[in-house]
C-alpha cells in the first residue's frame, strides 16, 4: 500500500508540489491512499503562484487537469483520506479517487467557484460531474456550499466518515481488500467509465 502524504500546510498546487506528486504516482503499486496533516487536505490551487506567473497560467492548469486525469484512470484502488478541509481543486482531486473518508467533525468539502468568480473549466465540471448524481452535482457546484462530513456524506460526495485518528485506518481498511486487481484490466475499465471526463481534462485550452 502506498500512502501519500500531501503535506502538513495548506497543499496547494505549486509546480513543486506536483512534481512530487507525479513521482509517487510512479512508484505505485497496488492501492493508493492520500491524506493530508493537520486542518487540511487540500486547498487546491497555487493562486499566488498563478498571480505571479500569469503568463504559464494555460500551462499551469493543464498539469493540474492532467493530474486529475491520472488519478481518475490510475490502475489500482485509490481513496482520499480527507482529514480536513478539501477546497476547489483540493476537493476536485479528492473526487478523482475511486472512494473518499472525510473526518466527520471538523474540516469542510467545498467548491467554491461560484463564490469567488472562477468557472469550472469543462475539464474539472466534467470530473465532478462524472462522479455525482445530477441532484448532488447542482447543490455543490453553483452554491459554493461548505458541507462537513455528515452533510458530504448525506449528499454522496464522500463515500465514510470516521473519526478524526481513524480516517486513514478505515480509509486503507476500504481499499485493502481490493489488492491485487489485474493493473491492465483496472486500468481499462477505468478508461472507459471516465472516457469523458479524461478527455475533457486533457483537451487542449
Amino acid at each position: 500500500m502506498t500512502v501519500l502524504h500531501l503535506g502538513d500546510d495548506e497543499n496547494r498546487f505549486s509546480p513543486d508540489w506536483l512534481q512530487r506528486v507525479h513521482s509517487t504516482l510512479d512508484d505505485v503499486d497496488d492501492v493508493l491512499v492520500t491524506t493530508g496533516g493537520g486542518k487540511f487536505y487540500s486547498n487546491g490551487l497555487d493562486l499566488d503562484w498563478l498571480m505571479a506567473n500569469g503568463d504559464k497560467a494555460a500551462e499551469y492548469v493543464a498539469e493540474v487537469q492532467e493530474l486529475f486525469a491520472r488519478v481518475l484512470t490510475l490502475p489500482v484502488p485509490t481513496v482520499a483520506a480527507v482529514n480536513g478541509h478539501a477546497f476547489g481543486a483540493g476537493a476536485m482531486l479528492a473526487m478523482a479517487h475511486d472512494f473518499r473518508v472525510m473526518r466527520g467533525d471538523r474540516g469542510y468539502f467545498c467548491f467554491p467557484e461560484a463564490d469567488i468568480n472562477i468557472p469550472f473549466t469543462p475539464g474539472m465540471a466534467a470530473l465532478i460531474q462524472g462522479k455525482l448524481t445530477p441532484a448532488a452535482a447542482i447543490a455543490s457546484m453553483t452554491t459554493g456550499r461548505r458541507f462537513g462530513g455528515a452533510d458530504a456524506l448525506s449528499l454522496g460526495l464522500v463515500d465514510e466518515i470516521a473519526a478524526e485518528g481513524d480516517v486513514v485506518k478505515v480509509a486503507s481498511e476500504r481499499v485493502e481488500a481490493l489488492a491485487g486487481k489485474d493493473k491492465g484490466t483496472l486500468g481499462a475499465i477505468k478508461a472507459t467509465m471516465f472516457a469523458p471526463a479524461v478527455a475533457a481534462l486533457r483537451a487542449p485550452a
